[in-house]
């Protein structure tokens, strides 16, 4: 059965914020808060939770998945970055954005799309998210709390308690989440193309 943390929107407790990274620290799949949607996320190098994640979402290995990062200094670690990403990353993040990025040799071959080597970036404005990937030191590999044949993300922190308490080792109660997802914005080879319109500003972006 999951165990469910309250936390605090604007100031996450520092206690229940360790816990949640020792859970997934341990191989724990957890639903957490972002700037757009729920989230399920785990840790970046855990094959058998990738899997669950992958089970529960019901996707293939052509799914991508999304490094959720503190800040752009993290970045360059996963992702190859030239002037022009920088600079608009830096401009539109911390938000609800999701970059697609050519990935470096930093990023394990199980996370990405099999014949493209590229992965999804993201720097969320919440701060529950933050404080987790701040413990964690390190990105939380993440995807949308979407189950399979529903339209819409789960937005109700209880909701997901009662569905999922077999199926995640934690849900974190943040309030309510929206609906919308990210702007997905793929920066390669030096080009900017918005392949997803979300809840993400998209003014003056793609020139």
């Amino acid at each position: 059965m999951s165990q469910f943390f309250a936390i605090h929107a604007d100031n996450p407790q520092p206690r229940l914020i360790n816990q949640a990274v020792e859970i997934i620290r341990g191989g724990g799949l957890v639903v957490y808060p972002t700037d757009s949607c729920y989230a399920l996320g785990c840790h970046i190098g855990d094959k058998r939770a990738l899997d669950r994640m992958r089970a529960l979402r019901s996707v293939d290995d052509k799914h991508k998945f999304t490094l959720v990062c503190g800040d752009l200094s993290e970045i360059t670690t996963y992702a190859k970055v030239d002037n022009i990403a920088y600079r608009l990353m830096k401009s539109h993040t911390p938000g609800p954005y999701t970059f697609i990025l050519k990935a470096t040799h930093e990023v394990p071959r199980r996370l990405m799309h099999p014949k493209r080597r590229n992965i999804g970036i993201r720097i969320p404005d919440n701060a529950i998210a933050l404080a987790l990937i701040e413990a964690l030191g390190e990105p939380l590999l993440s995807t949308t709390l979407l189950l399979p044949g529903e339209e819409f993300p789960l937005t109700d922190p209880y909701e997901m308690r009662q569905i999922l308490e077999h199926q995640v080792d934690l849900v974190i109660d943040g309030g309510y989440c929206d609906i919308e997802p990210t702007t997905v914005v793929h920066l390669e080879e030096g080009d900017v193309q918005v392949t997803r319109v979300g809840k993400g500003d998209i003014s003056g972006m793609e020139g």
